[in-house]
């Protein structure tokens, strides 16, 4: 867990929820460095990126067991310096169950006790049972805090209710403004610990990607998307060109959408290259976006029809990519 060292300039920080615990505004978000399911990588870049990370302020990293081999690499990044991370990982429902996959997971990351623990989806009734198992965990000291990753309006509701968990996991982006926005007066209410995944929509946001963009790599999640998909997206990202201004990109203000709600904790961001963390963690933290900005922001939302969640298609494709990961043994090396 994170030493109380006086932070390098730049990165800011916020309370974790109400744990009492300070957490860096920029996470690492390592699906990316696990070779699954964003193209190829090479190790030795990765331990790089996640050192820049951290001597960029960094000190949160997420990651999951079906990320390839993201916690493998974790685990020999964190020697030597475990205290200085906030790790958070994830059960998505390996036939082991939660405790003996968390043992597995705890050897992998070479640590005593993960920080932050998350189902990667929120059971319902049929499963209730796994919000008791990680709960026991948290009992056991093998976990700080519990949490779940959510998909939908009702997902948020429903894990609010819980005195047990510590907080959520939920997308939220430009283009993905719900569930999130339509459940911010709960959560303000009751102050869980928020981490925001995809606030770059998997690189779109960052609007490097032309007009045609294909992606061929099957290892890349992104090679699933129909070419309506893709050309939906392409017409979102340019819908909030308008905050470029001068030096600033679209994935820098992208990056600052979330940031502008004081509920968020932390936003993980994917990243497995030193040029990434270079972006991720040393150009990105800072100043909010303005009341004006999020006003127009907001009625490009209305306008595109982004203010409706269609939360069981989203709920559905989720949990098939979880499934998906399950099957191709991304969680063993």
């Amino acid at each position: 867990m994170p030493s109380d060292e006086a932070a390098p300039p730049g990165m800011r920080y916020r309370q974790f929820g109400r744990t009492g615990v300070d957490v860096s505004e920029i996470g690492f978000g390592a699906w990316a460095i696990g070779g699954q399911s964003y193209g190829p990588v090479d190790r030795r870049e990765s331990l790089r990126a996640l050192a820049l990370a951290e001597e960029a302020g960094c000190n949160f990293v997420d990651t999951a067991a079906v990320y390839g081999d993201s916690e493998h690499v974790l685990g020999a990044f964190l020697r030597g310096r475990r205290d200085k991370w906030l790790v958070a990982t994830k059960y998505s429902g390996q036939p082991a169950g939660v405790a003996r996959t968390a043992e597995e997971q705890l050897r992998r990351l070479g640590t005593d006790v993960i920080d932050f623990y998350q189902l990667h989806w929120a059971p319902g009734a049929r499963d209730a049972r796994l919000y008791e198992d990680l709960y026991e965990l948290k009992e056991s000291g093998k976990t700080r805090f519990i949490g779940v990753s959510l998909y939908s309006a009702a997902n948020i509701g429903y894990a609010l209710e819980r005195a047990e968990l510590d907080g959520f996991q939920i997308a939220f982006s430009l283009i993905d403004p719900l569930p999130f926005l339509r459940c911010l007066d709960r959560i303000r209410a009751k102050q869980p610990a928020v981490v925001v995944r995809s606030s770059l929509k998997s690189g779109f946001l960052t609007g490097k990607f032309p007009r045609g963009v294909r992606f061929t790599d099957q290892k890349d999640h992104r090679s699933k998307l129909s070419r309506s998909e893709l050309d939906r997206i392409l017409n979102l990202v340019d819908a909030f060109r308008f905050l470029e201004q001068g030096s600033r990109s679209l994935a820098r203000a992208a990056a600052l959408y979330p940031l502008s709600f004081s509920e968020v904790s932390t936003e993980i961001l994917g990243t497995k290259s030193v040029s990434q963390a270079e972006e991720n963690f040393r150009r990105i933290s800072g100043s909010p976006l303005t009341a004006t900005e999020l006003q127009a922001i907001a009625e490009v939302q209305k306008t595109e029809g982004l203010m409706k969640e269609h939360s069981l298609v989203r709920v559905r494709t989720a949990l098939g990519k979880i499934r998906s990961l399950l099957r191709s043994g991304g969680n063993e090396r």
